[in-house]
């Protein structure tokens, strides 16, 4: 599947400063090796050292949260735009 993902400013440092790239990728998983294989070292900003999300990032698929579909192993379809977003804190 050819997804569209948005890339934050912050990770752009770290993407060849491209804001969105197109890559091919049936999971969420998937996209984030995806996005590992094309920009090395990216991966690191975005997971853990088991694999998982940071906890300060959000990931939607269509402006749905994937912490309400199935997390890291969403099926992303043809054309899907995937959105990377860091979490705000403050007060």
């Amino acid at each position: 599947m050819t997804v569209q993902v948005l890339i934050p400013t912050p990770l752009q440092k770290f993407s060849n400063d491209e804001a969105s790239a197109t890559l091919e990728a049936g999971s969420v998983d998937e996209l984030l090796q995806a996005l590992e294989n094309r920009y090395p070292g990216i991966m690191a900003r975005l997971c853990d050292d088991r694999g998982n999300l940071r906890r300060f990032l959000n990931v939607y698929v269509n402006s749905e949260d994937i912490r309400f579909l199935d997390n890291q192993a969403t099926v992303l379809q043809d054309g899907d735009q995937v959105s990377i977003v860091p979490a705000v804190a403050g007060g």
